[in-house]
């Protein structure tokens, strides 16, 4: 039962952080970030379009320099 639950934490560790720790956690703070402005009257929905935009070609880059 335990080397279960171990498996099962282990595949959804690796599908959410996967390669990249840092991009995990952004996508969390996006995330975040999103339920906390959708609370007030400003429209939230551009937040994580915006985070894409950002996160997507730093990752790359991150990904070509270390070649």
């Amino acid at each position: 039962m335990i080397a279960r639950l171990k498996a099962f934490g282990a595949f959804w560790y690796d599908f959410i952080v996967g390669d990249d720790w840092r991009v995990a956690v952004f996508v969390v703070a996006a995330l975040a970030i999103t339920f906390a402005v959708s609370k007030s009257s400003v429209p939230a929905w551009w937040i994580l379009p915006a985070a894409v935009a950002v996160v997507l070609p730093w990752s790359l880059w991150r990904a070509r320099r270390k070649r």
